[in-house]
């Protein structure tokens, strides 16, 4: 999958403050960044929230976009960012979210593995699941990775290959109990 530049046209638009310019340049984006969300907070609601805010700051900080940089890394920068601070706030420890009408969709065949694997990654830092969802449920290429987290491709696969580690071994754990 190759990342995409966005047309400089449009950019310097939204950059004037064309606000339907903006939206048709976010709106490719919305959907991984929600998953994203999702992924990094297993909380449809806050990863609503999360997606929303970082639309917010992207429009705030769209001068800060370099010209032929590509969109989608940026603002799934900026939602990773978003959803690190809502995870390091002080309520997100102290609140039960309720269920939310909209749940995160999962495969049919994911059943009792599904949720297992869902509360290994949870186990995992920040940083490690952030690669995983990235990589494995966005499906996004090494390259953006990086361009997302701001780190080398290098440091993305020791990483990837990490968080794998570590989330095959609490999976096993799991299997002997």
């Amino acid at each position: 999958m190759a990342v995409l530049t966005v047309p400089i046209t449009l950019v310097q638009a939204a950059k004037q403050g064309d606000k339907v310019a903006f939206m048709s340049l976010l709106e490719p984006s919305l959907e991984p960044g929600y998953r994203l969300a999702c992924g990094m907070l297993h909380d449809s609601q806050a990863a609503e929230d999360a997606v929303q805010e970082a639309a917010f700051k992207a429009w705030r900080k769209l001068g800060q976009l370099r010209e032929g940089h590509a969109l989608r890394p940026w603002f799934l920068g900026i939602v990773a960012n978003e959803c690190r601070t809502v995870r390091r706030s002080r309520w997100w420890s102290v609140l039960k979210w309720p269920k939310s009408e909209h749940p995160v969709e999962t495969s049919p065949d994911s059943g009792l593995s599904g949720i297992e694997l869902r509360r290994a990654l949870r186990r995992l830092d920040l940083n490690k699941r952030m690669v995983l969802v990235l990589h494995w449920y966005l499906d996004l290429p090494l390259d953006e990775i990086s361009a997302i987290t701001g780190i080398s491709v290098h440091a993305v696969e020791g990483r990837l290959q990490r968080g794998m580690s570590e989330l095959r071994r609490l999976m096993e754990t799991r299997d002997e109990n």
